[in-house]
């Protein structure tokens, strides 16, 4: 991202996207950190990185399992318990008093799974008995093999569509302003749409309707139970990540897409990966009629090209908000977009965390 161009007003007109009206279009996009306390509790440290983020136009959190059998990685925060409730309410209460708005994304690793990791004993699930063939860091952040998974049965599907949609309720019951679902990078939403990682030969399976059919219950569910203006999703067609099957994204998406059409949801979050042969945010466009929140390696510029041709209402950042908790300030100002230190993307606590300084500090 260049810090000394000029950047277009387009970046910080409002935009309501769903039942949120947001001040500018900068949203700050989801990032696993690693940071949560015991129970998997938000910790006043995750308090303070929220809150220091609040002038994003929309803030969405890192992954956060909505049941105990979503949890794969190390230290990641859940919000099915009341303390983990009450911790990611002190979390909401931090970012409003800034004049923040803030999501919560819903990510159920599936199959994505290192055990020690969770520090609890829980099934590992997937719509399929196939391992991840990626590995994952360990609680000592060395890789490790994935746990084999037990596919899913007709009941498990009915239990996690309703436990996606309590967790849609705890967040709401937080002070969370809209939750997003995690469709994207591999995970249990992802293995159900790839063909990859979904092999059943039931109504979840098969066909690219049939294995659009998970997400698109999760979806209607989370959207019953707080209403679609405050449900988001998130792609990343044509994403390799742990496991997926690139191949043909716009067969596997657009089924989706047609089928959550009507839902009223608030927006979908498109990672565009650069593919050759398809235009990600343009195949969206055709078959997804609400807002769309454009993400990946996008400077200011090329971001604000985006919004100004009508290709995306809103943009998302992720690593560049590391290291510049007043990003949307620095990029209306030209000034420097510092670098985060890689080293500490999952460890180090405070630092790498909530020691980044803002301008003028």
């Amino acid at each position: 991202m260049p810090g000394v161009s000029p950047v277009t007003d387009a970046l910080f007109a409002p935009v309501r996207i769903g039942a949120l009206d947001l001040p500018n279009r900068i949203v700050m996009a989801p990032m696993t950190r690693d940071r949560a306390g015991e129970g998997d509790v938000p910790t006043a440290d995750m308090v303070q990185y929220y809150r220091q983020r609040a002038s994003a136009g929309l803030i969405v959190t890192e992954g956060t399992q909505p049941t105990p059998e979503g949890k794969g990685y190390w230290r990641t925060p859940g919000i099915h318990s009341q303390e983990q409730i009450d911790g990611w309410g002190r979390v909401a209460d931090a970012v409003h008093a800034e004049g923040g708005r803030i999501a919560m994304q819903l990510m159920h690793c599936g199959r994505v799974v290192i055990p020690a990791n969770r520090g609890f004993t829980a099934d590992v699930i997937a719509p399929s008995a196939i391992a991840c063939p990626d590995k994952v860091p360990g609680p000592d952040g060395v890789p490790m093999d994935c746990a084999v998974a037990r596919a899913m049965t007709s009941a498990d599907i009915r239990r996690v569509v309703g436990e996606y949609a309590q967790a849609a309720r705890n967040a709401r019951s937080a002070g969370i302003d809209a939750v997003e679902l995690h469709c994207a990078s591999g995970y249990l939403v992802n293995q159900f749409l790839n063909p990859a990682s979904n092999v059943r030969d039931d109504q979840y399976g098969g066909t690219a309707d049939n294995r659009a059919r998970f997400a698109a219950e999760v979806l209607a569910a989370m959207a019953d139970a707080i209403g679609g203006d405050r449900v988001g999703f998130r792609i990343s067609p044509g994403n390799p990540y742990n496991g997926m099957d690139p191949r043909d994204p716009a067969s596997t998406f657009v089924p989706l897409l047609r089928a959550v059409n009507g839902l009223g949801l608030a927006y979908a979050h498109v990672i565009d990966m650069g593919l050759t042969d398809l235009d990600t945010l343009q195949m969206v466009r055709d078959n997804w009629s609400g807002p769309i929140v454009a993400n990946n390696m996008l400077k200011a510029d090329s971001a604000a090209a985006l919004i100004e041709a009508g290709r995306a209402e809103a943009v998302s950042f992720g690593r560049a908000f590391i290291a510049n908790p007043d990003l949307p300030r620095r990029i209306r100002e030209g000034a420097v977009i510092a670098k985060p230190d890689y080293a500490l993307l999952y460890t180090g606590e405070q630092r790498g965390y909530i020691d980044y300084p803002k301008l003028n500090a």
